[in-house]
């Protein structure tokens, strides 16, 4: 299989593990201190990676070091705003909202760097925003705490796609996910130090297997995928497949939490998969190899 191809399928299966963790997040936390969640979400996250990365993490330097806190900042800041939001607001509309990133994105690339983005991407991303629509506004739709929590999160994970970016096209980044989980767990670690209500071992179960779960699949797996993802696909492109992530994270809720399904989430799911299928067509090639049959 092309490499292209099979990443876009871990990156599909990441968004699964991601959206489903919306749920496990919410039970876990419950009453627990989500920043004490956090911290060992990361901290497992670390000590998997670096056994696993070991041939990268031996020769880290300061240079890879610099830019895993670069790094870490927004998807901290991400992370920490929507597990936030869910003590607020469902998982599932949490997950809708997360998805506007896709359209954040290309307007932030045009704003901070005058980047031209190619017209099918903004097209792509407005076809899969308007699936997200579908299944996200409903009647008597109010943006409340949570849901503004997770729109400020949606601008750092924007941010955050942007650098990976960006420094994917000079650097392998292999060599800085270590720091950048590192760093997170240290934030992390720093907020619920201060945490009045921080219990640093908790006695519920579930708190502990959704943050294995959560170390495991949509940390430790997913942002590593993500960021070497970037070596050949666009944020805007990845992005847009991250719009699987609230049609799991729906199925997840209905099946763990009980929250609903209804037919907006098949309809906007088809939009959301149209519009990953627009931004991975090469029009410009399917014509060239059109005229040439002719």
């Amino acid at each position: 299989m092309e490499k292209r191809k099979f990443i876009l399928l871990l990156l599909i299966l990441g968004t699964a593990f991601w959206g489903i963790s919306y749920s496990v997040t919410k039970m876990a936390i419950g009453g627990n201190s989500g920043n004490v969640f956090l911290f060992y979400r990361f901290f497992l996250a670390v000590i998997v990676l670096s056994i696993i990365f070991w041939k990268y993490v031996k020769d880290i330097n300061f240079e890879a070091i610099k830019t895993g806190f670069i790094l870490a900042v927004p998807m901290f800041a991400g992370i920490q705003l929507q597990t936030t939001a869910l003590k607020y607001t469902s998982a599932s509309q949490c997950a809708f909202i997360a998805g506007l990133t896709v359209i954040l994105i290309p307007l932030l690339k045009l704003t901070l760097y005058k980047t031209n983005t190619p017209l099918k991407i903004w097209i792509a991303a407005f076809t899969a925003l308007a699936g997200l629509a579908i299944i996200a506004i409903k009647d008597k739709f109010v943006i409340n705490l949570g849901d503004l929590f997770t729109i400020v999160g949606a601008f750092a994970f924007a941010v955050y796609l942007i650098v990976v970016e960006k420094h994917s096209a000079t650097k392998n980044l292999l060599y800085s996910i270590v720091p950048m989980f590192s760093f997170c767990a240290l934030f992390t670690f720093c907020l619920a130090f201060t945490d009045s209500q921080a219990i640093w071992f908790p006695k519920n179960e579930t708190f502990w297997i959704g943050a294995v779960y959560c170390a495991l699949f949509s940390t430790a797996f997913m942002y590593t995928v993500s960021n070497i993802s970037q070596r050949y696909l666009s944020a805007e492109r990845v992005a847009v497949i991250y719009l699987f992530e609230p049609v799991f994270g729906a199925i997840g809720a209905f099946f763990i939490l009980g929250e609903d399904l209804s037919w907006r989430l098949l309809l906007g799911g088809t939009l959301i998969f149209a519009g990953t299928l627009i931004s991975e067509v090469n029009f410009k090639s399917s014509k060239l190899k059109l005229a040439k049959k002719n």
